[in-house]
């Protein structure tokens, strides 16, 4: 008798080991780039995660935050179900191992972030919150008898038939191909921080996942969305940049420009707690006007509440217990993506998409701070439960063929194209600069040319400012 083929998950990050666990007992084969499993921005994530979890706070509460970060361009119903959702997923994630940072009453520690009315941002180990999600779940799956883990090996290509996606083929280290069945596939590659001059990502956020997708011809939504998040720690010369939390501000620090004056006085009536689209921006100007800094002095508690921090500012000579930490904006989340319902469905049968990779319309124009970490596990439970008993495609007689993702660009090539989107696709944007990007762009040939095509052409279309899309130019004022 056949063996019933596993679902693939591509991506090893929140989201793709919440879909393994939530699929069980259906067999999983977890396919990723690092052996271990590390690499992923999960890993990297300094926010907690978003719940209404204290008495005086509530979904409905966390809702409007939501949708007022994501500029209303949200879809509301996908926003009350994950936030009705969070508490839940909080207590899921407490019985996985998480040891959520508490008082010593046992209450759980609330932080506040920008964009939020109320403190309710769970944390794990200060600001290693991603790091001990990951470390809990991989542990999970590494136990679970239903997931297979395939550690060093990226995908090239689909595998199509009879209308259905039915498998996928690995390569290795060495080149060497791997043909793998699959009942279903899901993809949870991430991002495409990595695909501009300046990012918080790990280098393999370069949007693969999402160019696999649309070379099978899954709808994109909302690619001109990437969030800029305000504060990465000004490395000259360096692409991938340590993250600078924004808790940080929300335990009283405080950004300033090359004179010492308050960057966001009078700007907004959150201040330096502003919606990070509004942060990202005036900290691009300030960089271009002498330099931004975040003055963290008056935070105490760094070894316990901010070690993360501490430890990269100490590596790069820098104290911020004494002195104020560079900073600039870097790519951070992408809200667009292949366009998904919460069920993860793509519309291609056999292929679905859960986390940053996916747009299920929660975020909106710009992400509210810390909803990430709890969309990746919200929606991967929720897909997982639904493939542990959803049928996979029958078995066909057409031929298969392969979906490529098509050639990669040379390491020159990608340099510039990193540059281009930083520069024309950043936290400003204007017609001229987009467009001329879009023609050196067609005169690349590879798949990271294409994507970062499909971003310029999305952000040129819509020609008014709307959350993280934000044009000099704009024909409706932000």
């Amino acid at each position: 008798m056949r063996a019933e083929a596993p679902v693939l998950i591509v991506g090893a990050g929140v989201a793709g080991l919440a879909t393994a666990l939530a699929a069980a007992p259906r067999p999983v084969r977890l396919l990723c780039r690092a052996h271990d499993g590390c690499g992923s921005a999960s890993a990297l994530a300094q926010g907690g995660i978003a719940a209404a979890v204290d008495a005086a706070d509530g979904p409905a509460a966390h809702a409007h935050d939501t949708l007022v970060a994501g500029a209303h361009h949200n879809d509301e119903a996908a926003v009350r179900c994950l936030t009705d959702e969070a508490p839940r997923t909080v207590a899921w994630l407490a019985a996985q191992g998480v040891a959520f940072d508490r008082d010593a009453d046992g209450r759980l520690q609330l932080g506040r972030e920008g964009g939020h009315g109320a403190a309710r941002i769970v944390h794990a180990g200060g600001d290693g919150t991603g790091a001990a999600l990951m470390q809990a779940l991989r542990a999970q799956a590494q136990r679970a008898t239903h997931i297979q883990w395939r550690g060093g090996v990226d995908v090239d290509a689909l595998r199509w038939r009879d209308g259905h996606v039915v498998g996928l083929l690995t390569r290795d280290e060495r080149g060497r191909g791997e043909t793998h069945d699959a009942a279903h596939v899901v993809l949870a590659t991430g991002g495409i921080g990595s695909l501009f001059g300046r990012t918080s990502n790990p280098p393999g956020a370069d949007g693969a996942g999402l160019a696999l997708g649309l070379a099978a011809g899954a709808a994109a939504r909302d690619l001109e969305f990437m969030q800029f998040h305000p504060t990465a720690l000004d490395l000259p010369g360096r692409q991938n940049l340590p993250l600078i939390t924004e808790a940080l501000r929300g335990a009283g620090a405080r950004l300033h420009d090359v004179h010492g004056h308050p960057l966001m006085k009078d700007l907004h009536p959150l201040g330096d707690l502003a919606p990070r689209d509004v942060v990202a921006r005036r900290v691009w100007q300030a960089c271009r006007e002498g330099g931004a800094w975040l003055d963290a002095t008056a935070v105490t508690d760094w070894p316990q509440r901010f070690p993360g921090v501490l430890a990269a500012c100490l590596a790069h000579g820098i104290d911020p217990r004494t002195g104020s930490i560079p900073v600039t904006p870097a790519a951070h989340f992408h809200m667009g993506g292949l366009a998904t319902g919460l069920d993860g469905d793509t519309g291609i049968p056999g292929l679905h998409a859960v986390g940053e990779v996916a747009c299920n319309g929660v975020h909106g124009a710009n992400r509210l701070a810390s909803n990430s970490l709890l969309e990746g596990v919200a929606c991967g439970r929720r897909l997982g439960t639904r493939l542990a008993t959803l049928a996979g495609p029958l078995r066909g007689q057409g031929t298969a063929r392969w979906i490529e993702r098509g050639p990669a660009l040379d390491a020159g090539t990608l340099a510039a194209l990193r540059q281009l989107l930083w520069t024309a696709a950043g936290p400003r944007r204007d017609a001229t600069t987009l467009r001329d990007a879009l023609r050196t762009c067609a005169a690349w040939h590879g798949w990271q040319a294409r994507l970062g095509e499909a971003v310029l052409l999305a952000a040129l279309r819509r020609t008014d400012s709307l959350g993280a899309h934000w044009r000099r130019d704009a024909t409706v004022a932000a």
